[in-house]
């Protein structure tokens, strides 16, 4: 699977495109998702799908942190490259 920055932005305005069903080149990486129409409950269903897909667990924290597609890509792929660590 790619899990470069670009590929996973790519794959968000995918899902985020079906779940507010617009096309997704319509979806702006770098707009807030306020903006875009994103709330609450796209929000949890955004972090349960990328959690599934990328075996990464985003907390709502993690979006506010991040309000964009893009700022998530780039925390994604930053989980996805970082060596584990274990605590």
């Amino acid at each position: 699977m790619d899990t470069s920055r670009e590929a996973i932005v790519t794959w968000c305005q995918e899902y985020l495109g079906q779940l507010l069903e617009v096309p997704a080149a319509a979806i702006d990486p770098l707009a807030d998702f306020d903006r875009l129409g994103v709330d609450s409950a796209l929000a949890v269903a955004l972090l349960i799908e990328v959690e599934e897909r990328f075996g990464v667990d985003l907390s709502p924290d993690d979006l506010y942190e991040n309000p964009t597609l893009d700022a998530v890509a780039g925390h994604l792929h930053e989980q996805l490259t970082a060596p584990a660590t274990h605590s």
